[in-house]
């Protein structure tokens, strides 16, 4: 079901995990990284996807490298490379557009943790071509990465965890009225009892099989509606 393929990325290549659904083609959805990097929860998330139809990508945004140690990951989350990253996203996005059958040419970015972050920050870079962003937990630590939400043209639906002590839900209430405050078309869903990460079914410790459920649920509804 899925491959690993390489795409343009602004001047130099990028590359990552591609899963497409049965009939070869459906709307176009970037799957970004939780800061372990692209190991196989992420590459099993494509492939939820492409058996509910859409066409998905993980772009690897620490280029081949992957772990499974919290602290080794926290490393290479603050030593990411922003701009290359930005730019590995953006042929993500050009890449799928090419071969989804979105409306409009559009995509859907959805990202867990770091890549919850950065799902927003692609949003407001391509609102071109972002019509619809998940983020899960999404944390956006880097200073010089902060979204100009102006330019955001994508609807949000976020899904966070109660017991986050990285997004917590003060500032996802925070985030949420600030979204609105621009025009955006936003819900935003606090999950009881969830802690940070309760979508990944590699780790039991954190896992919630209840919210995990009612989330994607909600998010495959929620980028039907915007991908057509």
């Amino acid at each position: 079901m899925g491959e690993i393929v390489e795409f343009p990325s602004n001047g130099t290549t990028g590359q990552g995990y591609l899963a497409t659904p049965e009939g070869g083609e459906g709307p176009g959805v970037v799957v970004i990284q939780e800061w372990w990097g692209l190991v196989d929860h992420i590459k099993g998330v494509c492939n939820r996807f492409a058996a509910e139809g859409f066409v998905a990508l993980a772009p690897d945004l620490y280029h081949g490298e992957s772990t499974t140690e919290p602290d080794e990951a926290g490393k290479k989350m603050m030593a990411l490379n922003i701009e290359k990253a930005a730019k590995d996203m953006s042929g993500a996005v050009d890449y799928l557009r090419d071969r989804s059958t979105s409306a409009g040419g559009g995509v859907g970015v959805i990202g867990f943790c770091m890549g919850g972050g950065l799902a927003l920050v692609l949003a407001c870079q391509r609102p071109d071509a972002v019509k619809a962003v998940a983020p899960f937990y999404g944390v956006i630590p880097w200073p010089e990465a902060q979204p100009d939400y102006s330019n955001l043209a994508a609807a949000v639906q976020g899904h966070y965890a109660e017991k986050d002590d990285f997004a917590n839900p003060e500032s996802v209430r925070a985030l949420e009225a600030q979204l609105k405050e621009a025009g955006t078309d936003v819900e935003m869903f606090i999950y009881p009892g969830a802690d940070h990460a309760f979508f990944n079914d590699t780790r039991p410790e954190v896992y919630d099989a209840a919210a995990a459920q009612q989330s994607w649920d909600r998010v495959l509804a929620f980028l039907r509606s915007h991908l057509g």
